[in-house]
């Protein structure tokens, strides 16, 4: 049945913004709406501009017979930046700091807008890269990596510290955890990760970056490629990090234990190229 021009516009750009980095026939909307090709263009092209004006994403547009649309999400450098001000004076109020100068994170990862958000900014630095994995450990760094598995249309694998009877086979690494400087192990079930994928590490918080060196051995014992690292936050240390090439998009500059205040301000991830 024959759809009002209305209607389509609604329906086709929540398709859209529901299958990122996919790529859709125009024929697949003629069918679904049975309308002309030629209206399906004239409304994709509103959809486009819009999703442009309101820095929502880019509406690709392949050519030929086996062409079609590909939406790719992203935000606005500016947009991400307020947002994340935003969340950096959240993440300074005094209730949240932990012994050893950690920070509590655990309500923040929990909030479905927040991790939508989160998902969206990160993604957003990758959009010019091959990505086909998105890697993390267990357990506060699995909602941010499926949000960030999301906006890029690829799986996200969990790297475990224990063995589980689920995994099946897997491969396991030592490595120095950057904090303690104690020898800890991770594993990664063999079915998880493919040969030659190119993966991006995601986590929620580092400090000395040992987790995340340890994820960088596991995706080499994989014959894998790192294409980066981002963290949702970062605090200060004064040892050296076991990982430099990174970043983040909160940085606590500041912690004192004494009068339990925190200063939070957003990280690398805003730092000028």
């Amino acid at each position: 049945m024959k759809v009002r021009r209305s209607e389509r516009l609604i329906d086709m750009t929540h398709y859209l913004l529901e299958h990122p980095h996919e790529l859709i026939p125009l024929t697949f909307f003629a069918k679904r709406y049975e309308s002309a090709k030629s209206s399906i263009s004239e409304d994709l092209a509103i959809v486009k501009k819009t999703f442009k004006m309101r820095g929502t994403g880019i509406l690709e547009t392949i050519p030929g017979a086996a062409g079609g649309v590909i939406f790719v999400p992203e935000i606005t450098m500016a947009e991400a930046k307020a947002y994340i001000e935003q969340l950096a004076e959240r993440m300074s109020q005094q209730d949240r700091l932990l012994p050893g100068g950690y920070v509590y994170l655990s309500d923040l990862l929990g909030q479905p807008d927040l991790l939508r958000q989160v998902g969206r900014i990160i993604a957003s630095k990758y959009l010019g890269q091959k990505i086909d994995a998105v890697m993390t450990v267990a357990t506060k760094g699995v909602p941010i990596a499926q949000a960030v598995s999301y906006y890029l249309n690829v799986p996200f694998v969990i790297v475990r510290r224990d063995s589980k009877i689920t995994e099946g086979s897997t491969v396991s690494v030592n490595y120095v955890s950057g904090s303690s400087e104690r020898i800890e192990k991770m594993e990664l079930s063999k079915r998880s990760l493919a040969r030659g994928s190119r993966v991006l590490v995601v986590d929620d918080f580092m400090k000395g970056g040992g987790t995340v060196n340890g994820m960088k051995s596991l995706i080499e014992e994989f014959e894998c490629e790192l294409v980066g690292v981002t963290v949702f936050a970062e605090a200060k240390f004064r040892g050296v990090r076991a990982i430099d090439d990174y970043n983040s998009l909160l940085f606590v500059e500041d912690v004192d234990t004494r009068t339990k205040t925190i200063s939070v301000v957003p990280g690398k991830y805003f730092d000028e190229d």
